[in-house]
């Protein structure tokens, strides 16, 4: 029995290993522009990142500023002088040939595939995140993908979810089923729009009070007996 005929997806650390690209990219940047890599200084950058992220959550920040400032940030923070534009250049640059897919992604996605409409729902870069579904191994699963860039709004928005809503043909609240890992974009965003959703919890992190949250996974297979 069909549960939800529509998943939506998010794509990083929910289908795909964007901390390895995102490592990886890290590596890209300090060869290109002469900067001494370390697990400090990536622990570093993802603190500049991942605060900025969640201000671009919040709708504190663009998108445009975000990939600048965080940059600026971390060179700031390691006193150093280099052109921010051009870390981000190459930063972004390394990622969009980097899709690494998380495991069992690829068999939940073809085999989904058969019964069930998947898409993507995304806030990434969109000439990133683009280039990266062209290239990536789950492609021929989905049926569409939405970026926030052009829906002209991001996850948790609501206006972000009325846009792939008027998208995506005999879609309803109730026979969707979102699955992301990001609980304040993918959990608060089926929250905000009265839709089901999934927690992808692989580490176990400890479960919110503040939100709903309809199921919580920690192995993608576990999908299976939920849709």
């Amino acid at each position: 029995m069909i549960h939800y005929q529509y998943l939506l997806f998010d794509a990083d650390n929910t289908l795909f290993d964007f901390d390895r690209a995102n490592r990886g990219a890290f590596h890209a940047v300090c060869q290109a522009m002469d900067i001494s890599e370390s697990d400090e200084h990536f622990a570093l950058y993802e603190r500049c990142n991942n605060a900025l992220w969640r201000a671009f959550d919040r709708g504190e920040c663009t998108k445009d500023f975000l990939v600048i400032e965080r940059f600026r940030r971390f060179l700031a923070q390691l006193d150093i002088e280099r052109d921010p534009e051009r870390c981000n250049a190459v930063h972004l640059q390394a990622l969009s040939h980097s899709s690494f897919p998380l495991p069992y992604a690829e068999e939940l996605c073809r085999t989904l595939s058969f019964t069930h409409r998947l898409y993507l729902v995304t806030n990434a870069v969109a000439a990133v995140q683009r280039s990266r579904l062209r290239r990536s191994v789950l492609a021929p699963y989905f049926s569409g993908a939405f970026i926030s860039e052009d829906a002209g709004a991001a996850k948790p928005d609501v206006a972000y979810f009325d846009y792939v809503f008027a998208h995506i043909d005999g879609i309803r609240r109730d026979n969707c089923l979102l699955i992301g890992d990001s609980l304040s974009s993918d959990i608060q965003g089926a929250n905000n729009y009265a839709i089901p959703c999934c927690w992808y919890n692989p580490k176990g992190a400890p479960r919110p009070d503040r939100l709903r949250i309809d199921y919580e996974i920690r192995d993608l297979r576990q999908l299976y007996n939920i849709v």
